[in-house]
């Protein structure tokens, strides 16, 4: 039971969690209520920074959730330039991280990266759709084993300040595999060719490296949802 609890902290997580342990420490000896306010939010750091192990569903032509979060759009969408994928819109799939979700990304599909740019902007609340063409963001092309190319994008929120990209130009990866991770809220965005199938409808939430959001090899149309 303890281990579908208990998850490892990502390598990236472990100073702050120290930092907040110490301030903790510094909070009891000046005021103990103040040291028990450190203990939540020593817990929270903890739980931010978790790692869970995912079970990725393994077929060709297969796209799973970079990220968890809310899907917060679904349809057509301009391409980073930085990506070079083209002028033309591709189907575009938001995700949208809050500060309790897991920020671990995770690669959509396998396939070899082709570049990672860097693009500085600004800060904006993530679940807003402008936040994918204005804020930070950190753009990686991948191309898949099949030969199709999509575009993973790690943007920046209101809160985050740091992203974390482990993806390397030329690097070799699998589908769930972790690639990098976005502090502290955030939203990944997914560009895939346009006659794929979605598989997923706004408002629906994600699993990163599990949830099924797409499908190259299937011609159901896209789904829609409903709140019940």
């Amino acid at each position: 039971m303890l281990k579908h609890v208990l998850h490892p902290i990502h390598p990236d997580g472990r100073k702050f969690v120290a930092i907040f342990v110490v301030v903790t420490l510094a909070l009891f000896l000046l005021w103990q209520p103040l040291g028990w306010l450190g203990v939540i939010a020593s817990a929270w750091c903890i739980y931010f920074f978790r790692d869970p192990p995912r079970v990725t569903p393994q077929r060709a032509g297969l796209v799973v959730a970079p990220a968890d979060g809310l899907v917060v759009s679904v349809g057509p969408g301009t391409p980073p330039a930085e990506l070079e994928l083209g002028d033309q819109p591709l189907t575009k799939i938001g995700i949208f991280l809050n500060v309790f979700d897991v920020h671990i990304n995770r690669m959509p599909i396998a396939g070899t990266v082709e570049r990672t740019r860097y693009h500085k902007g600004q800060f904006l609340n993530a679940s807003f759709d402008k936040a994918s063409e204005l804020n930070e963001r950190m753009a990686i092309r991948l191309t898949t084993t099949e030969g199709a190319s999509i575009g993973v994008v790690q943007i920046a929120g209101l809160v985050a300040r740091r992203i974390v990209c482990e993806a390397k130009a030329d690097g070799r990866y699998e589908t769930g595999e972790r690639f990098g991770l976005i502090r502290f809220g955030s939203r990944t965005d997914l560009y895939l060719p346009a006659g794929w199938s979605v598989q997923v409808a706004v408002g629906q939430r994600m699993v990163g490296g599990e949830t099924i959001v797409a499908d190259a090899h299937s011609t159901e149309p896209q789904r829609q949802g409903i709140i019940r």
